[in-house]
């Protein structure tokens, strides 16, 4: 209370204070309305806030608002006083110039905070820089001392109003030279007007440690400006980089960046492995030197020693990832239906224990739930006749540790991990892999560890795991980690819902319902629900399509055909429209023309599809995210998709049910899902999620339906998809 009487009155007196100041200026009358138009821009700062009040109100603290709006108003009014009394601004020409020069630093404080590119509260800090350049300037003297001092964002907004100053150029490269610290992914791209600069080669430097494969990209361009500036570089980073641009295949070479760097390996040394197209190039030694080169950046990784090149587009684990899914996880994928083991499995072969870890950690959205299976008996038979599980887990350094247990939960294989070690081990392992989920930038590892209780069997296992995440939250309370104890809080509520079914996640967790879905939720003001089904042109989705047009009756359904996409209508009960684009040839991109010109024509008519279903596999998945409306109440994959997708549809569409599978929907399992949930719609009903899955679950155990049940098992109802039950409560409780 005594604070804010103390600032209110230091307020009013500054008021009065600064009428008077501004009351006493006299001002000819030929520069009168230059010093209006600096008040006018003192009024717009004001509006800011939305009120004409005398206070600029940027924060919730009073005291920060008084200091801007001092700053906005008595700061600029002495400003506008030494121009009138200052004798070195001689003519009335000069002295309109310079008012002219507040008027404009005051605009591009209003305007730059307006776009964010400066932050409201930085105004003291903005006029006393100005009033001291303009000082300067009236001196002759270079602004660039001032510009040294200030930041980046202050300098952008103050330099161009001097551009006449002698040390305006030399401003110029020091801002832009701020700007590459603060920004080094967009020094290449802006560097050219720069490339005479003192700073270039420090720039140059600082680009190629921050992204070596975006300056492998420029440095190819060999005859650009930019191009000719890398080349120009002393630094051995830089020339390494740009003796790798200009060598054959040299994408192959890339992850092996750091090696190269530090003299740990010549081009001389990986060129057997990498050859060229003439001499061959042998994939599986290749792959086995990825692993190699993987184990030990990892464990540099964990020292706090980041190698260069080990993530981002082509970077090392890219790489692995490319190359365990084109050499190994897709052949035995498109084998599925293969029941010779030995045929089905050749691709993996080769293989030792730890390079086939990699290969299922690294395929964990594209494995299918039996090539999982296949390639986990697979490596305990490449662990020997007494297989350990601790020493294969510290053979890779524990490196993607947290995914092969998700995994192992979610393919109903970590009990049998755990068994192969010692009791003590598979204690510590699981603690460990609760721990430490408020570090990072992402929560993907808190949603592995959400994702994987759905499927862990073994009650003791639940309850050693649900302690785990009590003894973390703790740990957070004992710390002050606030980050920390809301993510191990979700989790334990998430985790005592499983067993205590008083437990509301939609009320506890302060989320939209996980539970039922109402017609109301889906409909458009019309009472309208749309529906939109994306296919892809792959053999998939080519032999699923029939299948899935010929499954609505026609007594309830018409379907008309046009040249890129059907419409399937309702005949009777509630209006529901469906579309859905044919698979058309995906190897000449016909299905991505499909997609686009339905999602045009979507737009055309003012509908917004609030069910969206993916037909396909999940490398086809980020296509339909990028693609499905902002509008989807409900979203049917046929692939789980991985932390990154769930982030990405959540992100776009916060309230979504998700149904979703660990492989590739099955036909005879998605056909009677989607008519359960439109015959739903059709009557008009909520649908109640485990009250569907209750129902189809009986159906699946028929003796009609006999082989399906193992697969109806993959697939995951909203109120279970606990990854994306813990990403929307976190984004709810921490804005993430």
């Amino acid at each position: 209370m005594i604070r804010s009487f103390i600032s209110i009155l230091l307020f009013l007196s500054w008021v009065s204070v600064s009428y008077a100041a501004s009351d006493s200026l006299i001002v000819p009358f030929q520069r009168q309305r230059f010093h209006d138009r600096i008040k006018e821009e003192q009024k717009l700062c004001d509006k800011m806030d939305g009120k004409l009040d005398q206070l600029v109100k940027v924060s919730s603290d009073n005291e920060i608002n008084l200091q801007v709006t001092d700053a906005i108003f008595r700061r600029v009014d002495n400003i506008r006083a030494y121009i009138e009394t200052e004798k070195k601004i001689v003519t009335n020409n000069d002295k309109i110039g310079q008012l002219r020069y507040v008027e404009t630093m005051l605009q591009n404080y209003r305007i730059n905070c307006a776009t964010q590119k400066l932050n409201s509260l930085s105004a003291p800090s903005l006029v006393v820089t100005f009033e001291n350049i303009l000082k300067a300037n009236v001196d002759s003297q270079s602004i660039l001392p001032f510009i040294k001092e200030t930041t980046y964002q202050i300098g952008t907004a103050l330099v161009e109003i001097f551009p006449n100053n002698k040390g305006y150029s030399e401003s110029k490269q020091l801002l832009f030279f701020k700007f590459g610290n603060l920004y080094p992914d967009k020094i290449l791209a802006n560097i050219a007007p720069y490339s005479n600069s003192v700073y270039a080669d420090s720039l140059i430097v600082i680009a190629a440690k921050n992204n070596p494969k975006q300056l492998y990209d420029y440095a190819s361009a060999s005859k650009t400006t930019v191009g000719k500036l890398i080349r120009q570089s002393h630094s051995l980073t830089v020339k390494t980089i740009v003796e790798l641009s200009e060598t054959e295949n040299a994408l192959r070479y890339y992850p092996f960046l750091d090696d190269l760097l530090y003299g740990r390996k010549t081009i001389g040394q990986l060129y057997p492995y990498v050859a060229d197209g003439e001499n061959g190039y042998d994939s599986i030694a290749y792959f086995k030197l990825l692993v190699s080169t993987e184990v030990d950046y990892h464990e540099r990784l964990v020292k706090g020693d980041t190698p260069v090149a080990m993530f981002g587009v082509n970077g090392l684990r890219d790489m692995l990832y490319k190359k365990s899914l084109q050499q190994f996880i897709t052949p035995i994928n498109e084998l599925h239906d293969e029941p010779n083991l030995t045929i089905r499995m050749k691709a993996i072969a080769p293989l030792s224990a730890e390079e086939l870890y990699y290969v299922m950690v690294m395929g964990e959205n594209d494995i299918y739930t039996s090539s999982y299976k296949h390639c986990f008996n697979r490596l305990l038979e490449l662990m020997g006749a007494n297989p350990q599980m601790d020493q294969l887990l510290v053979n890779v350094r524990f490196d993607c540790f947290k995914k092969f247990i998700k995994m192992a939960a979610n393919f109903n294989r970590l009990d049998t991990v755990l068994k192969l070690m010692p009791a003590t081990n598979a204690t510590l392992l699981m603690r460990a892999f609760v721990a430490n989920l408020e570090k990072g930038d992402n929560l993907e590892d808190a949603v592995d560890v959400a994702d994987s209780y759905s499927s862990i069997q073994n009650p003791l296992l639940q309850k050693e795991m649900l302690k785990n995440v009590k003894d973390n939250e703790q740990r957070c309370i004992n710390t002050g980690d606030e980050r920390g104890v809301v993510i191990y809080n979700i989790l334990k509520t998430i985790f005592q819902s499983f067993n205590d079914k008083n437990i509301d996640l939609t009320t506890e967790l302060g989320i939209a319902s996980i539970y039922t879905l109402k017609y109301e939720d889906l409909s458009d003001e019309e009472g309208k629900v749309v529906e939109q089904v994306f296919f892809y042109g792959d053999d998939d989705g080519k032999n699923f399509f029939p299948a899935f047009k010929n499954s609505f009756s026609s007594n309830d359904w018409r379907i008309t055909t046009s040249k890129e996409w059907i419409e399937i209508k309702s005949l009777k009960g509630k209006n529901v429209v469906i579309y859905a684009n044919l698979p058309l040839d995906s190897d000449v991109n016909l299905d991505d023309s499909a997609q686009i010109h339905l999602n045009e024509f979507l737009k055309k008519e003012h509908m917004s599809p609030t069910v969206v279903v993916h037909r396909g596999h999940s490398y086809w998945l980020p296509r339909t995210i990028a693609r499905m409306g902002k509008d989807a109440k409900l979203v049917l994959l046929g692939s789980c998709g991985g932390f990154k997708n769930l982030t990405q549809i959540i992100s776009n569409c916060p309230d979504a049910h998700i149904i979703s599978t660990k492989e590739i929907g099955k036909g005879d399992i998605n056909k009677p899902v989607i008519n359960y949930i439109n015959q739903s719609l059709l009557a008009g009903k909520t649908l109640v999620w485990k009250d569907m899955w209750t129902s189809l679950s009986a159906l699946f155990k028929t003796e009609s339906n006999k082989g399906l049940a193992e697969s109806w098992e993959d697939y995951i109802p909203p109120y279970k998809n606990l990854g994306a039950i813990f990403i929307k409560a976190c984004n709810n409780k921490l804005g993430d």
